[in-house]
């Protein structure tokens, strides 16, 4: 076990169940932090939260919510606030990407509606919960390069491909950190994002057909392991030195360059506001 250094705080990950998301867990409750792990799938989080807790004393609350659906996250914002009455780290960490054009049951292009709308929703829902010195991690990717936000268009009905969705989504990520930031600067509360790298996980593998495994398989080698990639989310949720750090950008767990949009300020407000009007029009 590591040292206790979050001992008696709360954290929150997303997609707590493998890859990065498990290798978070892992690590903040390494160091004494309560760690909700939010799961989309009971059965998968079980078979996780079982794992994790075979290999030492852990204090770990598994909870259940869809990413992909708005009603499921209203119910989990409820249930968590009763059972936990505040939150100083929160890793919005899962991540979902898709070869053919799939939509959540709000009708939000799936990558768009988990990886930004499902996230954006949670966390300004969690910020009644989290005070000074509290830690937002949104985990981006480099991606977001060659992304940008199509508002006349945000859920690609008419130039859908894997590249534009994704990297849409990813900008959304900086961009959403960016103004968060902004916003919470007064109440001491920091966020942001980072770049994990190539990590092996099973973001990309279509679970009922296995698609996606063998490129997977091929490539591993190259890859970096979900606890590599995880190390700069786990840096920027714990590390002393980003304490009064907000509103960055980070890989291998030091400032890196993002594109010149993602810094565009104007366009971060103006898509905040977006996503918010996206959130209320679909009556929350």
């Amino acid at each position: 076990m590591g040292n206790n250094k979050l001992e008696g705080k709360t954290a929150l990950v997303t997609g707590a169940n493998s890859g990065m998301g498990m290798a978070t867990v892992k690590a903040l409750s390494d160091m004494g932090a309560t760690v909700i792990m939010l799961c989309r799938n009971e059965e998968r989080g079980k078979k996780a939260y079982d794992q994790l807790m075979e290999c030492g004393e852990r204090k770990l609350d598994l909870m259940l919510c869809d990413l992909g659906s708005l009603a499921s996250i209203k119910e989990f914002l409820s249930s968590v606030k009763e059972k936990h009455n505040r939150l100083d780290i929160l890793v919005n960490n899962a991540g979902f990407i898709s070869l053919d054009r799939q939509e959540t049951e709000d009708g939000f292009e799936r990558q768009f509606g988990v990886n930004h709308i499902g996230h954006f929703m949670l966390t300004t829902g969690l910020i009644d919960i989290m005070g000074k010195g509290s830690r937002i991690v949104n985990v981006a990717s480099g991606a977001h390069k060659t992304g940008r936000i199509h508002f006349n268009d945000i859920n690609l009905h008419k130039g859908f491909n894997v590249i534009t969705a994704y990297s849409q989504s990813k900008l959304a990520n900086v961009l959403f950190t960016r103004e968060l930031s902004r916003r919470l600067i007064a109440r001491g509360i920091t966020v942001n994002c980072c770049h994990p790298g190539a990590v092996a996980t099973n973001i990309g593998i279509d679970r009922d057909t296995g698609f996606g495994k063998t490129i997977t398989g091929l490539l591993k080698p190259f890859f970096q392991t979900p606890e590599q990639g995880a190390r700069t989310a786990i840096y920027l949720a714990s590390d002393d030195e980003v304490s009064n750090i907000t509103g960055g950008y980070f890989y291998k767990c030091k400032p890196a360059k993002s594109s010149k949009q993602s810094k565009n300020i104007k366009l971060a407000r103006k898509f905040y506001r977006f996503s918010e009007k996206l959130i209320h029009d679909k009556g929350f």
